[in-house]
């Protein structure tokens, strides 16, 4: 029988170099006192495409970093971000190159890449894991994968102090569903055992990650990017399967914030291969830092399935609004709206101005959303097959396309960073806000 997860922790770090109660789980900071600071530090931002996820087998490796010609370009693509007026950035520091083996790093890239950033005055939500894994490390269902990844972002903190917002996982939920779910990714297998296997080892990464983050930066902000989906029943009677697939989109952060199960989905692990050590683990607390739900919403996100079991595109039938309320009522946590784009160009403008809407109601009704962020600053390849296979197609929903020509939608979130750049993370702050330095008062003589 495989070691648990577990196993490997107690092994690797039971020389104490972890400090506190993190053998007991999580059990660290509730998440409160996020600081609002002052007016305009509402956090627009973009970010840069970067996922790598092995396909075929494991024969090939996309890498959209690459695929895009980041790597060449990186300084031109942080001078677009400055260009738009933008202070926030998420960034991937791609996990897969730099960790070359337990213990051993090559910066080369993220210096220079980390070294712009801090020149242009950048603030990045640092993303530590985008789909993929080292080579060396194999795939999702490897146990000790969250002992590595572990490392690595303490490696990442020690090595850049100056840095305080991280997302140590992206999509947790989408990483295992897709690579052991569905079948596309990394391990690409199709079953409901090796599903929960890697959701168990995703949702561990993230939070030994933010453990050993929190070491060297206690302050630390952690920007957990989740996808919010759901699928709408249109059959008289809803099947058994449907509904569990809409109640395991919560699983990821049940388990990342330590939020009891719904009984279906807590037999749906144990049976396929979850033990109750392990659940207790999770359960135990949340991991240390600040914790901000970040929702990532695309049109897609919500899909119609008609009584034939065929599918079709929902899009905006609950909306970000909606959906996001659902989370904020079931983990209470400072919201920030993660992703979103359109792969039509023709649209984009558009559903840009349809999310902020959406962004300005909920704050309306008293929610705290921290940030924006259209995904991505370039154009994308092949996410229109979830980079199934290596077609090299444009998905033309970047703020600049692969020219880096700004398109219509980079000048419409222009006008928008003009227009509510004065706003502050807790709705209506910057009322509040006092002038440190008053001008001096006339007095007539």
């Amino acid at each position: 029988m495989a070691k648990s997860f577990l196993t490997h922790i107690t092994d690797h770090f039971g020389d104490g170099s972890y400090e506190g109660d993190e053998f007991g789980g999580a059990a660290g900071h509730d998440g409160s006192g996020l600081p609002t600071g002052a007016p305009g530090n509402f956090m627009f931002a973009t970010g840069i495409e970067c996922s790598y996820p092995t396909i075929a087998g494991g024969t090939i490796r996309r890498d959209l970093l690459a695929e895009t010609d980041h790597y060449n370009r990186y300084k031109e693509d942080l001078g677009l971000v400055k260009e738009m007026g933008l202070k926030v950035l998420r960034y991937n520091l791609p996990y897969y190159l730099i960790q070359k083996a337990p213990g051993k790093y090559d910066w080369e890239f993220a210096d220079k890449a980390m070294a712009e950033m801090q020149r242009l005055g950048i603030t990045p939500i640092l993303d530590l894991m985008h789909f993929g894994v080292p080579d060396w490390i194999g795939n999702f269902q490897n146990p000790e994968l969250p002992v590595f990844f572990a490392e690595y972002c303490g490696a990442v903190a020690k090595r850049y102090p100056w840095v305080r917002f991280y997302t140590p996982v992206n999509e947790i939920y989408v990483t295992a569903r897709a690579s052991a779910k569905d079948g596309i990714w990394n391990e690409q297998l199709k079953d409901d055992r090796a599903f929960i296997t890697a959701m168990k080892h995703i949702t561990a990464a993230s939070i030994m990650g933010t453990q050993q983050i929190a070491r060297y930066r206690p302050d630390c902000v952690i920007v957990q990017s989740e996808s919010a989906e759901y699928i709408h029943e249109m059959r008289a009677v809803p099947t058994p399967e449907i509904c569990l697939i809409n109640k395991l989109r919560f699983l990821s952060l049940d388990l990342l914030y330590a939020h009891p199960l719904d009984s279906e989905v807590l037999l749906y692990c144990l049976d396929n291969g979850m033990t109750r050590q392990e659940l207790d683990w999770f359960m135990a607390g949340e991991p240390p830092g600040y914790q901000v739900m970040g929702n990532d919403y695309y049109g897609r996100n919500e899909r119609i399935i008609k009584p034939d079991g065929t599918l079709c595109q929902a899009e905006d039938v609950l909306g970000w609004y909606t959906m996001t309320r659902q989370y904020y009522e079931r983990y209470r946590k400072p919201v920030m709206h993660t992703e979103t784009n359109t792969f039509d160009a023709k649209d984009a403008e558009c559903w840009l101005w349809k999310q902020w809407v959406n962004v300005m109601r909920i704050r309306q009704d008293g929610i705290p959303v921290i940030g924006f962020t259209w995904y991505s600053l370039l154009d994308q390849l092949d996410w229109d097959i979830s980079l199934a296979e290596k077609r090299l197609t444009v998905n033309a929903c970047g703020l600049y396309d692969l020219d880096r020509k700004i398109r219509p939608v980079g000048e419409s979130y222009k006008m928008m960073i003009r227009e509510f750049g004065q706003i502050t993370m807790v709705p209506y702050a910057e009322m509040f806000a006092i002038n440190s330095q008053p001008a001096a008062l006339k007095v007539k003589v």
